[in-house]
Parts: C-alpha cells; structure tokens; sequence
C-alpha cells in the first residue's frame, strides 16, 4: 500500500524569534514534512543541513540575534518537491562578493560556508532582497523517481 502521506501536500508558515533556539525548532519541522514526503536518510541528512545552514544566516548574519526582528520560515511539500524559503529582516548583503569558500585563503576559515554548503545539497537554490529590507532563501529539493 503507498504511502498517502508522502503525496499529500503540506504547507507551514511562521514567524520565529532571532536565536539559536529557533534554528533547532525549524530543522525539526522541516525535517518532519521531508520525512512524510518520503525522502531519503541522505536527503534528509542534506534537507537539515541546508536548513540549517540557511537559519544560521538568518539569526546570525541577518537579524543579528535581535530580538525586534523575526525570521519567516514557509515550508510546502507535495508528491515531487520540498519548498524552504527562510526570510530575515536584516540589512541583506551583497551577493556577488561572497568569497569563494574553496579558496586558499579561506579554507582554514571557521565561517563563510553556509551558502555553499546549500547550494551543493539543494537541487535549486535562490536569493533575492526583500523591500524594505532583509533576505530571503528560497531552497527546493526534488523527490528521487
């Protein structure tokens, strides 16, 4: 018998507070709705680290822990995808000068990684500023046939 879970859709929206604290709940929810989506252990290991990765920008980078801005999380999944997208409300960033985290000079570096790490285990991966302010992550995994 199919599993009807993994073919039903399912969508969650929310606002979460800038702390470390909310990166875990939304690993957790995300991960949740990958699961009854019927994805894989490896993309499931892939789905939380990206997730991860992305609320980390967010808390830390984007809001930077404060406590008056908030990070929007929507989640939606159905029979062929996962839909992440993750919004601070920070300053936002220059997209073009991220510096390649396979460099030389950067591979020693504790940081700086994040968006690489998404890009390498999403199957699409975009980033666009939000008016009047702050980023948002949008991060797609497909379902293997």
């Amino acid at each position: 018998m199919p599993d009807r879970a993994a073919h039903e859709s399912e969508a969650v929206e929310r606002l979460f507070e800038s702390t470390l604290a909310s990166v875990e709940r939304v690993e957790e929810i995300v991960g949740g709705l990958a699961e009854r989506a019927g994805f894989d252990e490896d993309d499931l290991m892939k789905i939380g680290i990206a997730v991860r990765e992305a609320m980390v920008n967010a808390v830390v980078h984007g809001n930077r822990y404060s406590a008056n801005k908030k990070v929007r999380v929507s989640v939606v999944k159905n029979s062929e995808r996962l839909t992440v997208r993750v919004a601070d409300e920070g300053e936002g960033f220059d997209f073009e000068g991220l510096p390649d985290p396979l460099a030389p000079e950067n591979l020693l570096k504790s940081s700086g990684r994040g968006i690489f790490l998404i890009r390498s285990f999403m199957d699409e991966f975009e980033m666009r500023r939000l008016e009047p302010g702050g980023t948002e992550l949008v991060l797609i995994k497909y379902k293997s046939k």
